[in-house]
């Protein structure tokens, strides 16, 4: 047995914890190093344990029922004959304030489990130290008197220790709340620094007027898919990366924050306007735009940026990072790798968007939506040939509202499904009824979109079916019209479920052709039956008519496939004769009709319209 053994068989050690475990593994360890270790699994345990031998240290575990260890820490620093006793707190708890709650408390020390074991001993041995250390103190200022002299060079010697001790402790505090306010991967601030810091800036702009700040609220556009494609060990390389580009391009004055995942923040502070914000955050999507060659791999990064000016109106210093954010989701809408200031009007219209969210979940509890119907018109007859199925949201109090206000938002929040399921069951029931009367074709069909979210259901052609059983409605007459999105998907559940509608004979029709990216590969391989060039392309074709631009490309591309056409957006016979001349098979818009009200459509059609 080495001496350190023999010296620390001599030292008793208690051990308070609830898990048997626990207390086996840390007193297999200490009574290998040559400690006495005693164990107690509760408080009246560990009492009866200090009255029958007083320990040199305790080590205490929090979480324990009944009386915590904060408790039992409280409690023997209270009786006048373990107050002296180090206390070393071991637990799973790592949040800082539960680790200065404990310092509070009493505690000389905190262990964090799962532990190392040569930091437990290294922590045990000077606490041990430090408590004989202190104890010989108390010895020599007792015989003081009589050996002044001898002992003056070992009492120097003992508070030359203990002083190292102190050093020690608070050095280990200042790490802990080091930790606690800045983040592990980067080294920035964290968001709780960040605030302290936009607080003072808030609280010295309201102080002095001519002080002028600013916030920066960045968002990576495509990290999680390098991520999620090259892994998190190359994603923490990559934010390391973005976080020292940005420093570079900052001031010593000015703060930059991470805020987890791939969000930043800066304040900049001393500036003389929005215009050196506005510098600031060029530079910083100028310098991220730039190729990031990480150890493995070379990446592309760019960011969205949200500016709020900090003017001493402010209240709080998170309404002024909310603002910052917001503009930041304002920039991303406008297409990414941009940056937005923030103004008033933005708060406003967020609040506005959170109040048609809550209004548009009352409106599908209480259906408050109508469908309008816009005559499609055979261009090779010039007779009514069917109607597309347009929903609105007939508002309590702000009237009738266009889908393009609110089908976005019931496609974010999840209600596009009873939405579109309610638009196709009722247009279905209204076309059975229309069919009743003599003067309706039997030919006529109704166009009703799916949103590309239904998709996501590999149930769907079972619900369409169920729906197509219960209105008694002949599938021939549905043209389900889907936009391009749904075949970039190009996956096996999507082509699956297009097949099953075809079987069941429903015509399958590609909505607003030419806005989205299709490959033409993909609509090939696809069922389809139509495609609707979106009203954009025909507009233009009137502008420009000695060139009439994609619209004939994509008749022929339509026909080749054996697909026929629609055109939409039709407003003035111009239009409507290049169309014929084109070969289009078919055409709506406000030349022939407006949405008509469904009360209306049997006059409609009463008049025998021919166009």
């Amino acid at each position: 047995m080495n001496d350190v053994s023999l010296i620390n068989q001599k030292k008793d050690i208690l051990i308070i914890d609830d898990t048997a475990d626990n207390l086996r593994v840390l007193s297999a360890i200490l009574i290998r190093e040559g400690y006495n270790v005693r164990k107690a699994l509760n408080w009246q345990m560990a009492l009866t344990a200090c009255q029958t031998i007083l320990p040199d240290l305790i080590l205490l575990d929090i979480m324990m029922p009944e009386i915590d260890g904060y408790e039992v820490c409280h409690r023997l620093k209270n009786w006048d004959k373990t107050t002296d006793i180090p206390v070393i707190f071991v637990s799973a708890l790592d949040d800082v304030f539960d680790k200065v709650k404990a310092f509070r408390v009493g505690g000389v020390d905190y262990i964090t489990k799962p532990f190392e074991f040569e930091e437990v001993l290294v922590r045990v041995q000077n606490q041990i130290a430090l408590r004989e250390a202190r104890l010989e103190i108390l010895k020599l200022n007792t015989e003081l008197e009589q050996r002044v002299k001898k002992r003056t060079k070992e009492l120097e010697e003992a508070m030359q220790k203990l002083q190292i001790e102190i050093n020690s402790r608070r050095e280990l505090q200042s790490q802990l709340l080091d930790i606690a306010l800045h983040d592990s991967l980067t080294g920035l601030p964290n968001r709780v620094l960040f605030i302290r810091q936009l607080e003072k800036a808030l609280s010295r702009a309201k102080q002095d007027s001519s002080f002028q700040f600013a916030v920066l609220f960045l968002d990576c556009d495509r990290f999680k898919i390098i991520n999620d494609s090259l892994g998190h060990f190359v994603g923490d390389e990559l934010l390391i990366a973005i976080a020292r580009r940005i420093q570079g391009l900052l001031s010593p004055f000015d703060t930059l924050a991470r805020f987890g995942g791939d969000e930043f923040a800066i304040l900049l502070e001393n500036i003389t306007g929005m215009n050196m914000a506005i510098d600031v955050a060029e530079s910083v999507l100028q310098k991220l735009s730039l190729a990031f060659q990480l150890s493995r791999y070379e990446v592309f990064m760019n960011a969205s940026i949200g500016i709020s000016w900090g003017n001493n109106n402010y209240e709080k210093a998170e309404y002024l990072l909310r603002d910052a954010d917001t503009a930041m989701y304002r920039a991303k809408s406008l297409g990414r790798a941009r940056y937005h200031v923030f103004d008033p009007d933005m708060h406003f219209k967020a609040i506005q968007i959170l109040e048609l969210e809550n209004d548009l979940r009352r409106a599908v509890e209480r259906q408050e939506f109508v469908i309008y119907y816009q005559p499609i018109i055979s261009l090779a007859t010039g007779k009514i040939a069917g109607f597309e199925a347009l929903v609105r949201w007939q508002h309590p109090t702000r009237g009738l509202i266009p889908p393009t206000e609110f089908i976005p938002t019931a496609e974010e929040i999840g209600l596009i499904y009873p939405i579109n399921i309610w638009i196709l069951r009722n247009a279905c029931q209204q076309l059975k009824i229309w069919q009743e009367y003599s003067a309706f074709s039997q030919d006529i069909s109704i166009n009703i979109n799916l949103s590309a979210r239904l998709f996501s259901y590999p149930e769907l052609a079972s619900i369409i079916d169920n729906i197509v059983s219960e209105t008694q409605v002949n599938s021939c007459n549905i043209d389900l019209e889907i936009t391009e999105s749904v075949i970039m998907e190009n996956n096996d559940i999507v082509r699956g479920i297009l097949q099953q509608l075809k079987e069941r004979n429903f015509k399958l029709v590609i909505d607003d052709f030419g806005t989205g990216y299709s490959s033409l590969s993909y609509l090939h391989s696809f069922p389809l039956n139509a495609l609707k060039i979106d009203k954009s392309f025909v507009k233009r074709m009137q502008d420009n008519q000695d060139n009439m631009g994609l619209v004939p490309a994509m008749i022929g591309i339509s026909h080749s496939m054996g697909m026929r056409t629609i055109a939409e957006g039709v407003e003035i016979p111009e239009q409507l004769a290049q169309l014929r001349i084109l070969n289009c098979d078919l055409a709506q818009g406000f030349l022939f009709s407006k949405p008509l009200k469904q009360e209306d459509v049997l006059d409609f059609i009463a008049t025998n319209p021919q166009w």
